[in-house]
């Protein structure tokens, strides 16, 4: 019987104790490289076709002729790009004034954005009776959707009907101010919206932040005699480096794709001068029904925002020590 076994194990059919064991461990090492795969599958089938696709399709469209009224969508190559930039295009006007709007919307709300949520996350972090209370007032709105917030404010800040304006009147000040219709109060009233409604976010990635930075770090600068400012710029600043990154980049984002606000409360008034890139390329595409010339728009632009994307990261890069 010994002879037998000896046979079967010399011709392989029972492989020896350290070769099957260097078996299982390869096996268990590749089942560990393609765990995290697995876990990350869900995302990226979602990515790809909520992501990938769209943007692929997108570059499809925009060198097509693509009128979803009618059959034939010749392909017109890089024609729709230059359409944007050709003066001599039915569309450059138009297309130019987008991008201003779209500039004058961002250059004037993302200091304020920036800024004021970080003083309210000042405030929010020391200890107060009902500091819990003033947290959840001031991220309120923010939970509310654009077309509420639109609607909301298209009412208060009516010439003839808001409440803004009776306010005003109540104290003595001016009642009939355009605040939807004439410039520059059009731009005051979006970029104030847009302040009062997106800053609860923005002050909790801040308090997040601020409740990251060592009290220790506090204490030394008070033992060494700096004073509240020189705390702020020393201390806070310097630790809230990446979160300021964070911040900067997704409010430049978000406010360079701003629609509903203007859509809703400005209407584009006066003229199309509050009408920006998001408006035009959903007006240039669904209502002229030129889906081509709106994919290579929004190909260029998504191209620009991810030029200020990649300087402002530059700008504000952030290096461990």
């Amino acid at each position: 019987m010994a002879d037998v076994i000896e046979v079967g194990a010399a011709r392989g059919d029972a492989p020896p104790p350290a070769a099957e064991a260097a078996r299982r461990a390869a096996s268990a090492g590749r089942t560990r490289r393609a765990t995290p795969y697995l876990f990350l599958a869900p995302y990226l089938v979602l990515f790809g076709v909520f992501g990938l696709l769209p943007i692929i399709l997108g570059l499809w469209l925009s060198v097509h002729q693509w009128d979803f009224q009618l059959p034939n969508r010749p392909f017109v190559g890089l024609d729709n790009y230059k359409q944007l930039f050709s003066s001599d295009s039915a569309v450059y006007g138009d297309w130019w004034q987008s991008i201003r709007a779209t500039a004058i919307f961002t250059v004037l709300s993302v200091p304020l954005l920036v800024v004021v949520p970080l003083g309210l996350a000042l405030l929010l972090n020391r200890s107060f009776p009902g500091r819990t209370f003033f947290r959840a007032i001031y991220f309120a709105p923010y939970v509310l959707g654009v077309a509420v917030i639109g609607l909301l404010w298209r009412f208060l800040l009516d010439a003839n009907l808001g409440l803004v304006n009776r306010l005003l009147g109540v104290v003595g000040l001016p009642s009939d101010t355009p605040w939807v219709t004439n410039m520059p109060w059009a731009w005051i009233s979006l970029v104030g919206v847009t302040v009062w409604w997106t800053s609860g976010f923005n002050a909790v990635i801040y308090l997040a932040g601020l409740q990251d930075i060592s009290p220790e770090l506090y204490e030394a600068a008070r033992m060494d005699g700096a004073n509240a400012w020189q705390r702020f710029r020393n201390v806070t600043l310097p630790g809230l480096r990446p979160v300021l990154l964070f911040v900067i980049t997704t409010t430049v984002l978000a406010s360079a794709n701003m629609f509903g606000q203007s859509f809703l409360i400005t209407q584009g008034t006066p003229g199309t001068e509050t009408r920006t890139v998001v408006w035009f390329i959903v007006e240039e595409g669904l209502r002229n029904n030129n889906a081509g010339r709106a994919a290579a728009m929004s190909i260029v632009f998504a191209l620009l925002l991810a030029v200020v994307s990649i300087a402002n990261f530059r700008l504000f890069r952030y290096k461990e020590d």
